[in-house]
């Protein structure tokens, strides 16, 4: 099976091989080092080769990963997936301090306090899995999900919340879980959470 590097995957997808890598670091299939890129543990399940030129690291790929699931989600979201549908229903209306809309008055505060750290994050971010699923906040430093739950009467509201935390579980991935309760202590919960994860404060 022939090995593609980013550069040929980058030409099918009409994308240069520095978008390819960030998007494949992105998904947690590779990290960048100093010395180039290594090839994560997803990396290697997904069909990853790492090469070292010279202490310089690159990563090539099989053939069959321009067919991956994971990537193509990651290159062209789906704009018609139950999650994004399930958003739309509630409308992004209230602005943060770094300039994203959110959903609720709690995710203003989430995001004012991630931003009043300087933790970069994203908001809404397709979590790199099969299954169709955005987190309501990503900190790429650590790879952190941040996931508000705030409709806690409503059944099916509760059913996608199960479904979510099974998932994050399934993959092993770095969850913190904000409620109403905890979000009016926010500030001692936040850096104790964090540092479970490996991530503290300056």
């Amino acid at each position: 099976m022939k090995a593609l590097t980013p550069t040929e995957i980058g030409k099918i997808f009409n994308k240069n091989a520095k978008e390819i890598n960030e998007i494949l670091s992105d998904i947690g299939f590779i990290k960048k080092i100093q010395k180039g890129w290594e090839l994560t543990e997803a990396g290697k399940q997904n069909g990853g080769i790492q090469n070292n030129f010279k202490g310089n690291l690159s990563v090539c790929w099989q053939e069959n990963i321009i067919e991956n699931k994971i990537l193509k989600e990651a290159i062209n979201p789906n704009k018609n997936s139950d999650e994004l549908n399930f958003r739309e229903k509630f409308k992004a209306e209230y602005r943060t301090n770094d300039g994203h809309y959110v959903r609720s008055r709690a995710e203003v505060i989430i995001s004012n306090w991630l931003f009043g750290e300087c933790i970069a994050h994203a908001y809404e971010k397709r979590v790199p899995i099969v299954e169709d699923m955005y987190c309501d906040f990503y900190i790429p430093k650590n790879k952190i999900y941040i996931e508000f739950w705030g409709y806690e009467s409503d059944e099916k509201y509760l059913t996608r919340k199960n479904k979510k935390i099974e998932l994050y579980k399934k993959y092993n991935l770095n969850l913190i879980q904000i409620d109403n309760n905890i979000i009016n202590n926010i500030d001692d919960f936040l850096p104790k959470e964090l540092l479970r994860f490996g991530l503290a404060l300056n």
